[in-house]
């Protein structure tokens, strides 16, 4: 950094210790600060956009304008060091530790299983802490609501939200009038379950008390032999909250602030940051810098610095101007300081709405709606109001109320002051406002409204929480006193122009009308004409904007009308029509309500014998506490360098030069690695079809050219942005349409058939054909791919830390690259922040280049892909397009189906064709299907290569057959539960791939599925509701699963353990599998724990390397607590028959009495252990054979709500009926079962990557790309595991769990297919519809057909160029 030339001291505190820093780089955030400076590794790297919240802090200043102090979150990505002079961070680190004692919000995650990988729960920590610190009794919504900024993509929420129920003050009870009839307290003890029946009582699952015990729900029922119990943590061993001992905020820093603070400067390589404490002073540095940046927040210009390559040399940070941060009632209005944070203009808004009559607050309370939604808490609690009028961002939720309402800004230079009112003036271009260089936006006044003033505001996103508006709205109307007559109207609309846009011509035409439906029609006729916009406009989504803006009209005039009743005005208007009256509710959440469960271990079972009970992730008060050691986290070694990719832009070229003579000139550069520098074979991927560096040809956006290694990250960075390169472009193949017009394949193209196909068309009564698309997912586990390598200096040996889920390919490369043999390399994985099968075989393309980076230099090399390169190189799920014809019955039975797969492999075969073949094995899903004819074809194309994903191209072949069936169903006319049952396999009959099925359990779990979720019942009141609700339908649906179990490479199907017993009978175990948040350690400990008969406390396992079990195969395809397990069985019981002898002659002994003995009559205390699934394997030509070792079974039901107005969707209820055999560890078990589901709600509902036509993708960071939040889950949500079916194939009776229940989340996608039914019914539409997935907002607004979509016809596909292409 350079010296400092004021000298300036930067003061503050970390976890209560003071820092003083004297020369800051402004560039460097609070986050790298804590990670590298203070070592603080709990606080973690998610996104650096503030979009993720695994760097939450809580930072606390004492307020001199409210004489407070203040706690809030804040994302220490995003943070710059700079503004934290005279402030307190706390990090996860310093409010409590696994070494003297957690705080309960670190205990009560980690013990009710709600951290599965850990890497976001050091931020789910520091969001509650910080709630319980402003608020130490809490109202469940406040904890929903804290959560907002926060995501994570393992548990699937619901064991966070039910962990931290129990410091909410009004969720210590079902819900009900306390001890009433039906009440989950009356007549019994206090519950165990965070005391909740889930307010269902006698419902679906358990009321929560002790099973079996006296007034349990479960009593009565029929054969109620096997316990069942819905407790997977008891609340009552929590240790309470005590607020008086938290620790206390600086006294120092209480009496510094009545202290004149004075200038600071800091002054780094590339900016200035400027600190001035008067207004004469901003306005003097204004003048003089006309073009610096005013930052507060730093949440857009963070971002712009990071991910959009932009320098601002100058940074002004107005934060401590009195005036800027003042808040002044007027006549007119109240006028708000630039300067203050969105969550003050919340807190003043709130109390205005509070304190003024209603009349008056319209405007503020359409402030508060858009605020609900803005961004998450940690952005609110440091972004300003003038930061977001500044930002000019036409998809702003907050300058359409401003510009709706005639806000007025006050700005103010040199010249003095002047006020503009924001109107169709104010924004001059994109991101451009009428504002001069050296003027500043001082305060901006929002009017109070007037008598007859109305007022909404309106947003639609991808997600609900923490999302960025696609069209956003604020609508205000005024009638002539006493009337219903228009005296003033403004619509102003966000996301559809370049800048926040009036309507003018339309209002124009309506002022001076009555408020009725000719008026309505008339201004959806002007509105779809004045918001045009071009078929190819940036940001897609077309039809969909352009119906919103009818949308979001028609709402507010519903609402208004609704108002102009209510005021008792005397109007010629007609009231609205009941059906009506649900489209002008705002959105209501209810708390989350819910039952898990799952069989009690059987009477008699030893008390440390832990198989079958809920143990808790032996990891989890770790990653509470932040203490858990992730790649990254490793401690720096000596001359430690850091590599930062360097990867083409272009699809699909020819490389003509490589420049990389401007990076050399960046502070700390070390060297530019490349092809050139590769010692071994520069050849690399699974098929050999990649190469470690692209050399002479690049064929995808992100296709690794070559990496630049410097002294630290932001060095590396700045490096590799320098480096030039000089393409001639080709032609590329992006999406599957294209590769099938040009015949784009990878060779080896597989086919089942069985049965006679055509025989089978001709006995059918109906023949269909269809197809459905489904889109891609992208993994986002939440650590991105790291690896860290360490030269050892001799031999070419070789250490690597990876987050990897596949040990042996990432040695294999790695040494295949250095042109060493694999006994120099050891991989060593500890743990993953997450893997879902992105780190199963794409880790390796960053292992290896950092491994030739090691070897070139000889230095440790660091690399932590940043979210945006992870997003865009390491592919995600396939893409997949099928096509089918199917043949049936009258009465729904299937006799005949043709179906052709098409999936979109990217640039390298890579995992493609294993993705493909499980997709043809499940092209059935669990119905039986005499006649089947099916080809599977995997496309190549010029993207990233697309890989291994959570259900491995199963869910994509079963989600094809649920469209079909959906189709037989409407068909005939007939209840799709009924026709999807009638074709249900039964015990004992082959499959389309011959495999005879045993054990089949799934017409057990469909029964009680339908039983617990009440489906009949339900379903009249659905349709009663939809009956009653022209603008919001329900639907549901209730869909099943079958997952076949085990690799379909067969040689994978394999494991190995290695076990060590020390003499103080400790026991060291390592087996052949990763752990990524799976609790696969935890559930080997508890085999190892029952096999050996020792508790689990004496069992330790490390990591994961290739020094202590060789040659494993990846952890994937669920099948590793099989494998493993039986691996770690095998060890054993080598151990146990040692000892057989030395127990005999001792049986009254103790463990260690035993290996004392062994090792003193020299009895070897360490064995292997291996294990391999018996007789699998199939041949698709012959098809014969047993891919399967056997199936895994569930089933699920969905309830959702969909506005048809606007394409949102809630997920009302779900119940899920799950066969996992006899668990090993139901805590883990249903926590997979709700992770799993819940990322099925994002595959099937959410989350969508857009590439444009050239192949470049858009979406590469939580900004853009939405996986399911808190808010995303179902309200009511019940798992139950099936009872009494163990399974004789695997480790103790115990069966697969990762990848299987993904698919039920289909149920959401089906459910919300029959609520458009319903809403295109109420259109005159009956007949069946295409719906693709993901159903978006968009494609469900789309496919909600009505009189304000016919207004917005699409143009016509090829006469013009799309933004956005459909891989």
């Amino acid at each position: 950094m350079a010296p400092n030339e004021a000298g300036d001291e930067l003061v503050f505190f970390v976890n209560g210790k003071k820092v003083v820093e004297k020369d800051v780089d402004p560039e460097t955030t609070l986050l790298t600060y804590l990670r590298r400076k203070l070592g603080l590794c709990g606080t973690k790297l998610g996104c650096g956009e503030g979009g993720c919240g695994a760097c939450t802090v809580m930072i606390s200043k004492y307020d001199p304008f409210r004489k407070k102090i203040l706690h809030h979150t804040a994302n220490a990505c995003l943070f710059p060091v700079c503004a934290l002079h005279h402030v307190a961070v706390t990090t996860v680190e310093g409010i409590g530790n696994t070494k003297s004692r957690l705080h309960p919000a670190q205990e009560r995650i980690a013990k009710s299983h709600g951290s599965q990988c850990g890497f976001c729960t050091p931020g789910i920590v520091m969001s509650m802490y910080t709630l319980l610190r402003n608020n130490p009794e809490p109202r469940m919504e406040d904890i929903e609501d804290a959560f907002q900024g926060n995501l994570c993509r393992c548990t699937g929420y619901r064991p966070i939200l039910e962990g931290y129920r129990t410091f909410a003050k009004d969720m210590n009870c079902c819900g009900r009038v306390a001890n009433g009839t039906g009440c989950c307290r009356s007549g019994k003890e206090n519950t165990t379950n965070g005391g909740c029946c889930g307010g269902k009582a006698n419902g679906p699952g358990c009321c929560g008390g002790k099973a079996n015990g006296p007034g349990c729900c479960m009593n009565g029922k029929e054969d109620n032999v096997t316990m069942t119990s819905s407790s997977l943590f008891n609340s009552s061993e929590f240790q309470p909250l005590d607020p008086t001992q938290e620790p206390i905020f600086p006294p120092e820093l209480m009496t510094q602030s009545n202290k004149q603070q004075k200038q600071m400067r800091f002054k780094g390589e590339r900016v200035m940051w400027i600190q001035p404490t008067t207004l004469n002073e901003l306005v003097a540095l204004k003048s003089q810098y006309p073009n610096a940046k005013l930052v507060v927040g730093n949440t857009e210009v963070g971002i712009e610095m990071r991910l959009k390559n932009l320098l601002y040399p100058v940074i002004i940070a107005p934060a401590w101007i009195p005036e800027m941060n003042a808040v002044q009632h007027t006549e007119t209005g109240i006028t708000i300081g630039a300067a203050c944070t969105l969550k003050s203009v919340e807190e003043v808004m709130r109390k205005a709405v509070a304190d003024l009559p209603p009349y008056k607050t319209e405007i503020f309370q359409a402030v508060l709606e858009q605020l609900r939604w803005f961004a998450g808490p940690q952005i609110r609690n440091v972004a300003a109001i003038g930061g977001n009028i500044m930002t000019a961002s036409p998809i702003s939720d907050l300058n359409p109320v401003l510009m709706a309402s005639g806000s007025k800004l006050t700005l103010v230079s040199k010249e003095g002051k002047r006020t503009v009112t924001m109107d169709e003036k104010f924004f001059t271009g994109y991101r451009k406002t009428i504002v001069k260089p050296e003027e500043i936006l001082l305060s901006v006044e929002i009017p109070y409204s007037k008598k007859g003033e109305y007022f909404s505001a309106f947003k639609q996103a991808s997600r609900r929480e923490d999302d960025i508006a696609i069209v956003t709205c604020g609508l205000r109307v005024l009638f002539q006193d006493g009337t219903s007559r228009v005296e003033e109207i403004k619509l102003s609309y966000g996301g559809m122009a370049p800048t926040t846009v009036l309507a003018l011509k339309t209002c124009k035409e309506l002022i001076g009308r009555d408020w009725n439906e000719k008026l309505l029609q008339d201004a959806c006729r002007l509105l779809s004409s004045e918001m045009d916009l071009s078929p190819s406009a940036p940001g897609g989504m077309v039809d969909f904007r352009r119906t919103l803006t009818l949308s979001f009209f028609f709402k507010f005039y519903l609402t208004v009308l609704q108002k102009l009743s209510k005021s008792g005005t005397k109007t010629m208007c007609e009231p609205v029509p009941s059906n009506y009256i649900s489209a002008t509710e705002l959105f209501h959440k209810d708390p989350i309500a819910n039952a898990q469960l799952f069989q009690e271990v059987p009477k008699g079972q030893a008390v440390e014998d832990m198989v079958g009970r809920p143990l808790v992730h032996v990891s989890a008060a770790k990653q509470a506490s932040g203490e858990a050691v992730y790649c990254d986290d490793i401690p720096h070694h000596e001359n430690e360098l850091y590599l930062t990719l360097v990867t083409s832009t272009k699809a699909h070229a020819k490389i003509l030069s490589v420049d990389a003579s401007e990076a050399q000139s960046v502070p700390g550069f070390v060297c530019f690695v490349s092809a050139k520098d590769v010692p071994g074979s520069n050849v690399t991927g699974i098929a050999n079809d990649e190469t470690v560096f692209a050399k002479d040809v690049v064929t995808c956006v992100g296709h690794i050219i070559g990496a630049v290694l410097a002294d630290t990250q932001e060095h590396s960075r700045r490096a590799a942005k320098a480096v030039k390169i000089k393409y001639e472009e080709l032609p590329p193949i992006v999406t599957i349409q294209e590769a099938i017009e040009k015949k784009s394949f990878f060779k080896d193209i597989k086919r089942i058939n069985k049965g006679d196909v055509k025989k089978g068309f001709e006995e059918s009564d109906h023949i269909l054909e269809g197809e459905m698309y489904l889109g891609g997912q992208e993994h986002f586990y939440l650590e991105t791919h790291c690896t860290l390598a360490v030269p050892k200096g001799e031999d070419g040996e070789m250490e690597l830390f990876v987050s990897t889920q596949n040990p042996m390919k990432s040695q294999e490369f790695a040494a295949n690259a250095l042109g060493v043999p694999s006994n120099r390399i050891v991989v060593r994985v500890k743990r993953m922040g997450g893997g879902f099968g992105g780190k199963e075989t794409r880790s390796t393309i960053l292992t290896s280049v950092v491994a030739v980076a090691a070897f070139k230099t000889g230095h440790a090399v660091r690399c932590m892909l940043d979210r945006d390169e992870d997003m865009l190189i390491s592919g995600g799920r396939h893409p997949f397009l099928g096509r089918y014809k199917v043949g049936f019955m009258k009465n729904g039975k299937v006799k005949s189906l043709e179906v052709q797969y098409y999936s979109n492999g990217g640039n390298s075969v890579d995992l493609s064709h294993g993705v493909m073949d499980r997709a043809l094995l499940h092209l059935d899903n669990s119905y039986n299907i005499p006649n089947v004819s099916s080809v599977g074809i995997v496309c190549k194309t010029n993207l990233p290569s697309n890989t291994a994903f959570r259900g491995f191209g199963g869910p994509q072949g079963m989600m094809i057959a649920e469209c079909w069936m959906s189709d037989v169903a409407r068909k005939c006319g007939l209840p799709p539960e009924e026709v999807r049952k009638l074709n249900l396999y039964h015990e004992g009959d082959t499959t389309h791939f011959n495999q005879k099925l045993e054990g089949f359990t799934l017409r057990r779990c469909w029964d009680e599925c339908l039983s617990s979720s009440g489906y009949h019942a339900r379903k009249k009141l659905i349709e009663e509701f939809n009956k009653q609700n022209r603008w919001k339908k329900r639907g549901m649906s209730i869909i099943p699963t079958k997952f076949g179990i085990s690799f379909t490479v067969p040689f994978l199907n394999q494991a190995g353990a290695l076990l060590h017993v020390y003499t103080d009978g400790s026991v060291l175990l390592t087996h052949g599998g990763t752990e990524m948040g799976q609790g696969l350690h935890t559930k080997m400990i508890q085999v190892a724990s029952r096999a050996l008969g020792v508790p689990t406390s004496k069992i330790y396992i490390s990591e994961t390397s290739t020094n202590t079990v060789p040659n494993t195969s990846p952890t994937a395809a669920s099948v590793s607590a099989d494998i493993n397990g039986m691996a770690v069985y095998n060890a054993c019981q080598t151990i146990l028959k040692r000892l057989e002898p030395i127990k005999q002659s001792n049986p009254k002994g103790s463990w260690e009495d035993w290996i004392k003995t062994a090792y003193e009559s020299c009895v070897s205390l360490s064995a292997t252990g291996f294990y391999r699934i018996p007789e699998v394997g199939y041949d698709f030509e012959k098809n014969e054979g047993k891919p399967f070792s056997y199936f895994s079974y569930g089933v699920a039901c969905s309830e959702v709500e969909i506005d048809c107005l606007t394409g949102d969707h809630k997920n009302i209820r779900t119940d899920i009926v799950m066969d996992v055999g006899t668990s090993l560890n139901p805590a883990i078990d249903i926590g997979q079962i709700e992770g799993a589901f819940v990322q099925g709600i994002g595959l099937f509902t959410m989350e969508e990557l857009r590439y444009s036509p050239e192949g470049n993708l858009y979406t590469r960071g939580p900004g853009m790309y939405k996986i399911p939040a808190f808010g995303d889950i179902p309200t009511e949500f019940n798992v139950s595991l099936l009872r009494d079916c163990p399974n004789s194939k695997a480790v103790y009776s115990s069966k697969a769990v990762g990848e299987p229940p993904l698919f039920l989340s289909a149920s959401v996608f089906y459910a919300i297919k029959d609520a458009i039914y319903s809403a295109r019914k109420d259109s005159g539409l009956t007949e069946a519809f295409r719906l693709d997935s993901p159903a978006t907002p968009e494609r469900i607004r789309n496919a909600c057909v009505d009189i304000f979509t016919k207004m917005c016809p699409s143009a016509e596909p090829g006469t013009f160029k799309p933004w956005c292409v459909r891989v």
